[in-house]
């Protein structure tokens, strides 16, 4: 998956551009979908930044082998981003996720 990618899923799905995350909690990874977005005139990054942004996350998300496990959540969830929530996808990595902890 590429940040381009990535970046068409939230259009197609939302809308809009929203800002990514991915978090920690719990000894698991999610990906979270932040109810920020880059038509805001008040979002951080610039349109360049974020594409920078999404490519370092989709880089990640493919790595893992994560990228299947999001495309379907996306596409089937009927949770959307609002203001202090955000949708939180559950990366599923079996066996490879003591890969990406370091305590």
């Amino acid at each position: 998956m590429t940040g381009q990618e990535l970046h068409q899923l939230l259009l197609d799905k939302w809308g809009r551009s929203y800002d990514v995350l991915l978090r920690r909690t719990q000894g698991k990874i999610f990906l979270q979908i932040m109810w920020k977005y880059l038509e805001q005139a008040s979002f951080p990054l610039s349109e360049a930044e974020y594409e920078q942004h999404l490519d370092s996350i989709a880089c990640y998300i493919d790595a893992m082998g994560g990228t299947a496990q999001v495309q379907i959540f996306i596409q089937e969830t009927r949770e959307r981003p609002r203001l202090g929530k955000a949708v939180s996808i559950p990366l599923n990595l079996g066996e490879r996720a003591a890969e990406w902890f370091v305590e």
